[in-house]
């Protein structure tokens, strides 16, 4: 009896590898996500084959990611809650560059859940007094 779950969309392993190749070439070069990338990461190519790992999970129910990128994020501690929208608007550009139209809604759709499901994870750390979120 086969127990795993199918694919979220139908997307292979080399084209989310592709992906996020795509994505690190440009954000690294991006004036705001750029230096936050740079303080953190040492080892482009392992960091990139842990993300593909990451989306292989989420998209096609892999187990080969081991992580919790929530936390990963926070201990940053130069990750803001603004530039998670800088993030997707990136990603999407990408996507939509690499993608077929309904591949890249799709993975769209699940980055932009996850997304604010991070920003909030990253705003609930960061509260001014009263529990305000600090957006800045």
């Amino acid at each position: 009896m086969n127990t795993a779950l199918p694919p979220r969309f139908e997307i292979t392993r080399p084209e989310i590898d592709r992906v996020v190749r795509a994505f690190y070439a440009a954000a690294r070069t991006h004036p705001g996500l750029g230096p936050v990338f740079a303080a953190h990461v040492d080892d482009w190519p392992a960091h990139e084959a842990k993300v593909v790992d990451f989306w292989a999970n989420s998209i096609l129910h892999e187990r080969s990611y081991t992580g919790n990128p929530v936390a990963v994020h926070v201990r940053a501690g130069n990750v803001k809650p603004g530039m998670f929208s800088t993030w997707l608007d990136l990603f999407d550009t990408i996507l939509k560059a690499e993608l077929t139209p309904e591949k890249a809604a799709a993975w769209s759709h699940l980055a932009h859940r996850i997304g604010r499901s991070m920003r909030a994870s990253v705003v609930e750390r960061g509260t001014l007094s009263g529990g305000i979120p600090k957006l800045r």
